[in-house]
């Protein structure tokens, strides 16, 4: 779903991660996966990170991926999926949940704007 969200079907389905490393993954530590269905058909799906804070004893909430199948756009299933979110997060003790959105991506950035507070950042990809 993601692949055909973001037209990236190469990165979502092309080297998928062994049964193993998903179990491991979603086996309680710090990702969050959410997914929306109708039926047994996966419309919308979330995955976040919590982050641990050094400075404090609490944590933050970091939004990776969140799309919806374009035949589902514009009712509501994004703020579901948000929504359903911020439950996780009271029960984790976070304190924040934060996105990121692409300039020009004019519906994300709509969606947060109306959920949140926009801070305007720059983002900066380092190699290892």
């Amino acid at each position: 779903m993601f692949g055909r969200a973001f037209d990236e079907m190469e990165t979502y389905t092309g080297d998928q991660p062994a049964d193993a490393y998903l179990e491991d993954l979603l086996g309680g530590g710090p990702f969050i996966a959410v997914a929306a269905l109708e039926g047994e058909t996966v419309i919308g799906g979330l995955a976040a990170y919590e982050l641990k804070k050094f400075e404090q004893a609490r944590s933050e909430i970091y939004i990776y991926d969140l799309a919806v199948d374009e035949n589902h756009r514009r009712r509501g299933v994004a703020t579901g999926l948000i929504e359903h979110l911020k439950g996780i997060a009271v029960e984790r003790g976070a304190y924040v949940i934060y996105v990121q959105a692409d300039l020009g991506d004019d519906p994300a950035v709509a969606l947060y704007t109306k959920l949140g507070i926009r801070e305007d950042v720059l983002h900066f990809d380092i190699a290892p």
